[in-house]
């Protein structure tokens, strides 16, 4: 992580543990998972260690026991979602609060995850430690792998503005950093590729699976991961190793990663009612839950394909929706309008790579 002043300073939630970000001088922080208040000692009071005993290393914030009760022998489902819409900005976008709403219903009745897993943040939440700030957004990324174990199946969506900035440590091909932006960019900063990498995909332990679904502009590599798989229009890849040049392993600790972008670093990203007569959408998040809708999600090949095959029909025919209409989801996204065609191209990458036409894909 890089940082033009300090980083914040982090303090052990005292009911759940989660780690939270304290900001300068507060006396105390209020969880946004379980609600406890977790008072911070004025330093000054402290008397300094005494010489003879080394202070304990600081607390690593991947290392703590989940909230909740012990983790299912057949692995936990948890993930965080984030919609942002920038209202009342000149950077409003329209389809994002669709986007989080929709894929929070997919999440629960395709793949059985349980309400109570999933960690919401949008302009909508009543709750301020929910709303997407930058902070907001980097407690949630640690509340998300905190205490993962082998079975553990996690997942983070966004949709909201993304873009890319120049790095300057050598650790990107191309040249850019990729950046997510938070509800309050403006003041406080995006959050670059680096940090989610070191957040989400450094501390995933074997047997751990991490699904990212990334609808934003410049959003192909933008967790970071070693190799990305690159499709032709007839549906035939090659993976390109994006390991940086330094040998600095931007990997898991043996878990594994996988990440969905609505597409490439150098592309930008649709919010668009060319897919829906109703409403605005995010492209990429539209085309994902219609291939799951029509059968479509046996592999990763298949998502994919379904996924480039309908954003690039989105301007032809107009045949993107249709169908019997037998979920929120599809009463919500259904049919189709010949607006102009999308010119983004939906990427996978990963932390290793595989056969995309040969593993299942499951959540």
């Amino acid at each position: 992580m890089y940082y033009s002043h300090p980083p914040p300073m982090l303090v052990n939630c005292s009911g759940c543990r989660t780690p939270l970000q304290l900001p300068p001088g507060a006396p105390s922080i209020r969880c946004a998972i379980c609600k406890a208040v977790t008072h911070v000692m004025d330093p000054r009071a402290v008397p300094p260690p005494s010489p003879s005993h080394a202070p304990p290393p600081a607390p690593s914030p991947y290392n703590h026991a989940p909230p909740g009760p012990p983790a299912h022998p057949h692995g936990r489902k948890r993930a965080v979602i984030c919609g942002i819409s920038y209202r009342y900005s000149r950077h409003e976008l329209k389809g994002c609060l669709n986007d989080a709403k929709c894929m929070r219903y997919l999440l629960i009745n395709k793949f059985h995850f349980p309400e109570d897993s999933i960690l919401m943040l949008t302009e909508e939440e009543t709750d301020p430690y929910r709303i997407p700030y930058k902070s907001n957004i980097r407690m949630a990324l640690y509340w998300l792998v905190q205490g993962c174990q082998a079975g553990d199946s996690l997942v983070f969506h966004y949709s909201g503005h993304g873009s890319r900035q120049r790095n300057y440590n050598g650790d990107e091909v191309d040249g850019y950093d990729e950046t997510l932006c938070p509800l309050d960019f403006e003041t406080q900063g995006m959050i670059v590729d680096d940090e989610i990498n070191t957040a989400i995909v450094r501390p995933l332990p074997q047997g751990v699976r991490l699904h990212a679904f990334i609808d934003a502009c410049h959003s192909g590599t933008v967790l970071d991961l070693p190799f990305l798989c690159r499709m032709s229009r007839s549906g035939q890849y090659i993976w390109e190793d994006h390991r940086p040049r330094s040998g600095v392993w931007k990997g898991t600790s043996g878990g594994e990663a996988i990440s969905f972008s609505g597409c490439d670093d150098n592309q930008t990203s649709a919010d668009t009612s060319a897919l829906s007569k109703i409403t605005s959408t995010g492209a990429m998040t539209f085309c994902f839950i219609q291939a799951i809708e029509r059968g479509h999600g046996t592999t990763y090949g298949s998502v994919l394909n379904s996924m480039r095959n309908a954003i690039k029909n989105a301007g032809g025919s107009g045949d993107i929706g249709g169908g019997a209409v037998t979920t929120l989801v599809t009463m919500l996204l259904t049919g189709g309008s010949a607006l102009g065609g999308l010119r983004q191209e939906p990427q996978l990458t990963a932390c290793q790579p595989f056969d995309v036409y040969t593993k299942p894909f499951s959540l």
